[in-house]
């Protein structure tokens, strides 16, 4: 057997699998790895269904009831993520994205790895009476998944979880995510493909934010983000005060006020990019590698927050930058669908443990960067960032 297939949900056959759990044992292969699904219980947990796949090494949780976001990531007990005041994973179902101040989508957000989108991935935007249009962040990750299989392929050692989550609405858009993340036995991370389709038979256009979050014990006082960074503009007069420090992360501050630069990246011939989040003393790191075709723009978020309140930093790949969706729309920044298309996405994430693997990726992020010297912009651009 080269590779097999296991359907885990389906809602047009009515197919739901409350328990699951597979591993080589089972298909005569080798190896030390897993593959569970299992619905959480209490709580905002309530409800919310996980497949949990160990490649051996490096053990991580998708969640298809959030839209296939990823919440967690581990080796042995180190922990790669963050701890959000949320608490999750939490239900859908307790999370008021439409809520008339535009936040409410913050009541759940406590993930690895969250989609933004695909109507929009931005701040919130309201019309001229003040009502809500477009909530922060899209509904995408609010979602839950209709079809989820796993897929196990013994010869080449992957393994991938695979959802497909729609968001549409009568007389609106009506897009399709094909979510797949696929890891290799004993990887140390994953890879995300994603297929956005136009299920409509008029054009359409969406939006994708991947934001990817942080939080201890890789990030710390004296942290790191190394880019190979062409173009650096800050989002609000608040992040342009500390311009020349977006690169460097300081210990928590209790109500530290967020910070958010936004970045075009240089990249090799073939458009991959690289961006790299490494700890003080460099001995850890995580990098998130993209096409930067399909990703051109590069946002981060920094909130050295208190602990407790959620000390966090986002690196986000995204179609664009996340400003409400009219003034994106404005700049251009839209990926456009005919009837019945489809546009992918991919992004890495590829967790390095030792202090070589970290001055190995550091290394590749400086040949991006070469001798060119960022432009970095002092105050907000006009294109850029919405007023």
């Amino acid at each position: 057997m080269t590779q097999k297939t296991w359907t885990l949900t389906d809602a047009e056959s009515v197919t739901n699998l409350s328990e699951f759990s597979i591993g080589p044992q089972d298909l005569g292969a080798s190896g030390s790895w897993s593959i569970s699904k299992r619905t959480l219980h209490g709580g905002r947990r309530e409800g919310v269904d996980v497949v949990e796949v160990d490649n051996g090494r490096f053990r991580f949780t998708v969640i298809p009831t959030r839209g296939m976001g990823i919440w967690r990531g581990w080796m042995g007990d180190a922990m790669l993520g963050w701890r959000s005041p949320a608490g999750g994973p939490v239900h859908p179902q307790y999370v008021p994205v439409t809520e008339p101040g535009g936040l409410g989508w913050l009541d759940g957000f406590d993930e690895l790895l969250v989609r933004c989108g695909l109507e929009n991935n931005g701040a919130p935007e309201f019309d001229e009476n003040h009502n809500l249009k477009y909530p922060l962040h899209g509904r995408i990750a609010n979602l839950p998944a209709h079809r989820v299989e796993v897929t196990v392929d013994t010869d080449s050692g992957e393994i991938s979880v695979t959802g497909q989550v729609d968001e549409s609405r009568f007389h609106f858009q009506k897009l399709r995510l094909n979510a797949t993340v696929t890891t290799r036995l004993d990887e140390p991370g994953f890879r995300i493909h994603d297929e956005v389709q136009n299920l409509s038979a008029s054009p359409a256009e969406f939006q994708m934010l991947y934001h990817v979050n942080f939080g201890t014990p890789l990030l710390d006082g004296g942290s790191k983000l190394v880019l190979p960074a062409k173009t650096i503009v800050p989002r609000n007069a608040h992040a342009a005060t500390s311009v020349d420090a977006w690169d460097s992360y300081q210990a928590e501050q209790p109500a530290f006020e967020e910070q958010v630069y936004f970045f075009d990246l240089h990249c090799d011939d073939d458009g991959q990019t690289r961006a790299l989040l490494k700890n003080a003393h460099g001995t850890e790191g995580v990098s998130l590698s993209y096409d930067t075709r399909q990703l051109p723009c590069l946002s981060q978020w920094k909130n050295t927050t208190a602990v407790a309140d959620g000390y966090v930093t986002g690196i986000e790949p995204g179609t664009n930058y996340p400003n409400p969706r009219t003034f994106e729309g404005a700049q251009g920044r839209f990926v456009k669908l005919a009837a019945g298309e489809s546009k992918s996405l991919d992004l890495a994430l590829t967790w390095h443990r030792t202090a070589a693997e970290v001055a190995a990726a550091e290394q590749s992020v400086a040949a991006l960067q070469g001798d060119q010297q960022p432009q970095v912009h002092r105050e907000p651009q006009e294109t850029w960032c919405a007023p």
